[in-house]
């Protein structure tokens, strides 16, 4: 081999050793800078595969010197090209110094430039400061000579006003007076702070002297103007009513006493005609207490209303005072008269009073109430609506103690009531339930407008205790009508003895040919004597129902409503929920009785059932005589219940599953009544259970003219307890040999059965004490995590064929 081709293969290797491989990323992200489509550059490089692309046969190695010299060139424009990098790089580095420095330079002359900004602004704030140190005291010195000149203005109003007021006071020209004492009392004012002075506590006592000298000279002015010799032919002058300004700028103290001596002497004459011993202060003159009122407010504004200013309200104030004298007087004469007082003149004064507040309240603003003495005026009469005139209510709430009056007579009407409702109740009950619905009682209707009036009437007095006391009565006379008019109107079932009417039953059914079972079984089964409501008890049932739903839906309202007429604060005090559950009673025990009924009509036909000599019958026939009558009071009796709870469903469909939730028990327990039975006998046995299945799923909607479906939750009831009924007739259908398959049977039939049952079934098929027992004990080994898959002999697969075999006879054979 060539020494040159050695040389050059270790020279190739030489170069792979020098290759570098990056990362992925890497090569990835300087793919997506530099594209390149040349071999050289992609990451998959391989020599001596780029040799064998340049040089495919050995007729193109005749090239090679020209592809080493394409070569040659291109390395050494590569390396041109580092060279130049790498000198740049070199220039750039030297540039990036030379920038450094200059940017330092720069930083040192800037800070210094700073450093010299720093120093004259530190010399433009000194020099601020000396200039404006003069400016501000200067200012200081203005405003102490403002102050003072402001003073000595005040001082020299002082000293003037003073000697003025007491000249004019003297005189009492009291119109020049009203202002200058308003502008001494302002200038007063400002030397509150220098009392320690001599000259300024003179003044200041020289002003109150006059303050206290004209209060004393107005206040005589007045009560010799109006309590004097010449009292009744007084007129109205300027010098009072400018006394009044100056009254105004006095202490409100001044004010107030004198305008409680005015009003009191304006009621002096209501106090003595109205005294508690004349006959004019009783309840039914009580008009006249008003009427007077109104009357002297006329006079009183016609002759004297121009002669006070307006905003001290005198009118208002006569009134409000009126209101306060007469709620302090009207019950201690009603106390010591109280033997006298009967709702109708009770409710005469109070309605009385309402009309005369409501009028005061449209005439007045209340403005004054606020300056009453008397700090409960402030809310009114108790139980008034925020918002309402404080008016509302300020006489009328002396009547609250009262009220039990008011109370006790309510009391006595809804006694008469009750009373009167119980002599018409039977008449009621049979008028309202028509042919085609029952519908609530008259009765009902009356004791809740009763009601009404009675709750608008008593809010209209009082909405505190009165209101509980009155919630109270309603609830008492709730529960009287609850029991007396409606539960104990009731009509009532009696127990009978069903034996003799079973007896005849038995006997016809005992005569019956075992294969002629199904034919003619209307003319076997003969009932005997038994009580059942007749058709209007059914109708009195079903109305007296309507009505105490109709009670309890009212009641819920009426609870509502007295909530809200009551106040807040004792509203939650209210609660008739015990009214409403006896109603609820009510309506449980309708229904329950409806469901006794047509529990006693079935009676007779589930003993008869028990009578059969099942072991006796010899094949399938069709259904037995007692289903037929179970049918027949089915159609008597539950579409009279329908179409009288017609506005009242969810009542009819309780009243259904309630009846079959009694019903399929009794049934399921005759069926264990039905022993001995053999095979042919428990198939008929569990036709019979099929058609009462039907009928039972049918029993909503026996004899409707309308197709709907039934309820959702019976169908459900009915299917689950006769279902448990055909699994019984199943086991007892399974033959007891092998016992092992029986047991197995009856334990997936009946899972939830126990060893009671079991014996039942047993004795049905008329199985040995000692097998039964034998039977049991296979049951009781088993009972613990009893497995679901059952072992079938020949005798179970033949039985399921029976079973089948009856299930399409009744399918195909019955009527539908």
């Amino acid at each position: 081999m060539d020494l040159t081709i050695i040389d050059d293969e270790n020279a190739l290797d030489d170069a792979n050793d020098l290759l570098i491989n990056f990362p992925i990323d890497v090569q990835t992200a300087i793919e997506q800078i530099l594209p390149s489509n040349d071999p050289l550059d992609q990451p998959t490089f391989n020599t001596i595969d780029y040799i064998n692309s340049l040089f495919p046969t050995e007729q193109s190695l005749s090239n090679i010197d020209e592809t080493v010299s394409r070569m040659e060139e291109k390395i050494q424009t590569i390396d041109n090209e580092i060279s130049t990098v790498v000198r740049g790089q070199t220039t750039a580095s030297q540039d990036g110094r030379q920038a450094l420095d200059e940017a330092q330079r720069v930083i040192r002359e800037l800070f210094v430039q700073i450093k010299d900004i720093k120093g004259r602004a530190e010399k433009s704030e000194e020099m601020v400061r000396e200039i404006t140190h003069d400016i501000k005291q200067l200012d200081c010195a203005k405003r102490n000579l403002t102050l003072a000149i402001t003073t000595l203005n005040h001082l020299h109003m002082l000293v003037g006003g003073v000697d003025t007021l007491k000249s004019l006071t003297e005189k009492r020209q009291y119109g020049e007076i009203a202002l200058p004492l308003q502008a001494i009392s302002e200038v007063m004012a400002h030397f509150e702070n220098y009392t320690d002075i001599p000259q300024i506590k003179s003044l200041s006592d020289q002003v109150k002297s006059i303050h206290q000298d004209l209060a004393q000279q107005i206040t005589r002015d007045f009560k010799e103007a109006f309590s004097g010799a010449n009292a009744k032919s007084f007129i109205p002058n300027k010098q009072l009513a400018s006394a009044c300004l100056v009254v105004s700028a006095l202490e409100p103290k001044v004010k107030r006493d004198l305008l409680k001596w005015f009003i009191d002497l304006q009621l002096q004459e209501y106090m003595h005609l109205f005294n508690e011993t004349e006959e004019t202060a009783w309840l039914d003159k009580i008009d006249k207490r008003y009427a007077w009122l109104k009357r002297h407010l006329i006079e009183f504004e016609d002759r004297l209303g121009g002669m006070f200013p307006q905003n001290w309200e005198v009118s208002e104030r006569i009134a409000l005072q009126f209101c306060n004298v007469t709620r302090e007087e009207l019950p201690k004469i009603m106390t010591k008269r109280k033997h006298e007082v009967d709702v109708k003149l009770l409710l005469y004064a109070i309605q009385k009073t309402a009309n005369f507040e409501t009028l005061l309240a449209r005439r007045f603003t209340g403005v004054t109430i606020s300056e009453s003495e008397d700090a409960g005026h402030k809310e009114g009469a108790k139980g008034v609506p925020a918002g309402d005139s404080v008016f509302v209510g300020l006489i009328g709430r002396c009547f609250i103690p009262f009220l039990y009056i008011y109370i006790e007579s309510i009391d006595r009407n809804l006694a008469d009531l009750i009373e009167r409702f119980l002599n018409n109740d039977n008449k009621n009950i049979m008028t309202e339930a028509t042919e085609t619905q029952a519908s609530v009682l008259p009765s009902c209707g009356d004791l809740f407008v009763f009601y009404k009036k009675s709750m608008v009437q008593c809010t209209q007095l009082s909405k505190g205790q009165t209101m509980l006391d009155l919630t109270k009565l309603f609830q008492k006379y709730l529960r009287e009508y609850a029991i007396k008019i409606l539960q104990n109107n009731l009509p009532k079932i009696e127990t009978q003895s069903l034996g003799s009417s079973v007896q005849s039953i038995t006997r016809d059914l005992q005569k019956m040919s075992t294969s002629g079972l199904i034919q003619n079984f209307s003319s076997f089964l003969k009932e005997g004597e038994i009580t059942r409501f007749t058709k209007d008890e059914l109708r009195k049932i079903c109305c007296t129902l309507t009505t105490a739903e109709y009670c309890l839906e009212t009641t819920q309202q009426l609870t509502q409503k007295l909530k809200e007429k009551t106040e807040p604060s004792l509203a939650d005090q209210i609660n008739l929920s015990q009214e409403e559950s006896i109603f609820h009673s009510v309506i449980s025990n309708c229904i329950q009785i409806l469901v006794q009924d047509l529990e006693n009509a079935c009676e007779p036909a589930l003993t008869a059932m028990g009578k059969i000599q099942w072991q006796s019958i010899d094949c399938v026939g069709d259904q037995s005589p007692y289903t037929a009558s179970i049918a027949t009071h089915f159609e008597s009796t539950v579409p009279i219940i329908r179409d009288h709870l017609s506005h009242s469903r969810k009542y009819f469909t309780q009243f259904c599953i309630k009846f079959a939730n009694s019903f399929i028990p009794k049934f399921t327990n005759n069926i264990y009544k039905c022993k001995p039975i053999n095979t042919e006998g428990a198939e008929q046995l569990l036709l019979d259970t099929y058609m009462v299945k039907l009928l039972l799923l049918n029993l909503p909607l026996v004899a409707s003219q309308i197709n709907r479906q039934a309820p959702a939750t019976y169908t459900k009831a009915v299917i689950k307890g006769i279902t448990r009924a055909e699994m019984i007739l199943k086991v007892v259908m399974t033959p007891v040999d092998p016992s092992k398959a029986f047991v197995e049977q009856f334990m997936k039939l009946l899972p939830e059965c126990q060893a009671s049952e079991l014996t039942k079934i047993l004795e049905m098929k008329n199985v040995k004490k000692q097998e039964q027992a034998y039977l049991i004990e296979i049951f009781r080994s088993h009972k613990p995590g009893i497995e679901k898959e059952t072992h079938e002999d020949d005798g179970a697969t033949n039985e399921g064929g029976r079973i089948k075999k009856l299930e399409k006879l009744i399918k195909k054979g019955l009527p539908k």
